[in-house]
């Protein structure tokens, strides 16, 4: 009796406390951020690409096409830098998605769906993780670039602006391989998709060259390029002569990938397993 007077007891005290209030959408983003960066520092051999490949693009195209296409490296690097910067965010994108296919082949996300949480919180969350990610890799671009003289004209506030532009751009980028990580079996085959999505998006645009130098049909697909309207607004943002139109295709193209493929991706992730 005395046992069962106790269990009774203690089922009275827990139902006294006040029971804590569940975390709200911001805090629960928060949250799912942290643990992106944690992943981070447990494996980091995923800030290999973020630290390495910035810096190995830059100075290659800086010093083997410089001279050829510009006429002098320094010349070359005013134009290149802000595509570089563009290009670094658009290939670093790609791991939304393969980490996210990572973590559902481990049955993580099985966890987080039976928590009471913010239902787009792991998504979310991951994703504002990888806008650190791309803005630390933005700025190891742009030292570098100092380094070997860049000097942007508009000083701290066209890079201020262009950074924001690049994290807007990756935020609705990615999406598309959140998707993809959700649809695909292996982070592999995530990684081989991406990149056919992401090898014209890259090299059909005007991050390398003028794209008046190209034949008309490659001028066409590089003015519907949206990469092409970001780092043109990237451009004219360091110099001070920021174009409407570019800068509105450069933050139209986010929100509509946005608004297409995060409705998407939450249907997928609330169906899968």
């Amino acid at each position: 009796m005395s046992g069962s007077s106790s269990a009774r007891a203690l089922i009275r005290g827990i139902r006294a406390l006040d029971r804590p209030a569940p975390a709200g959408p911001i805090a629960c983003t928060i949250a799912f951020g942290w643990r992106a960066l944690l992943k981070i520092k447990y494996v980091p051999e995923q800030m290999f690409d973020v630290l390495v490949t910035p810096i190995m693009f830059t100075v290659m195209f800086t010093y083997l096409f410089g001279g050829a296409l510009a006429g002098s490296t320094g010349d070359y690097l005013q134009y290149l830098l802000p595509g570089i910067l563009a290009q670094t965010v658009v290939f670093t994108s790609i791991y939304t998605g393969v980490t996210l296919n990572g973590d559902l082949s481990k049955g993580v996300y099985d966890r987080f769906k039976s928590l009471p949480i913010w239902a787009p919180a792991p998504l979310v969350g991951a994703m504002l993780g990888d806008i650190l990610r791309y803005t630390g890799a933005s700025l190891i671009v742009v030292l570098i670039g100092l380094l070997l003289g860049y000097r942007p004209q508009q000083g701290i506030v066209g890079v201020l602006l262009s950074l924001v532009l690049l994290n807007i751009f990756g935020f609705g980028l990615g999406w598309i391989f959140t998707v993809l990580g959700l649809l695909l079996r292996t982070p592999g085959a995530v990684m081989t998709l991406s990149w056919l999505v992401l090898m014209p998006l890259t090299f059909v645009s005007n991050i390398y060259v003028d794209p008046a130098t190209m034949p008309e049909l490659l001028q066409t697909l590089v003015a519907l390029n949206p990469v092409s309207h970001l780092v043109s607004a990237m451009r004219g943002a360091m110099v001070g002569e920021l174009v409407a139109f570019s800068l509105g295709i450069a933050l139209l193209t986010p929100a509509l990938l946005t608004l297409t493929f995060g409705p998407l991706a939450m249907r997928l992730y609330h169906r899968k397993h």
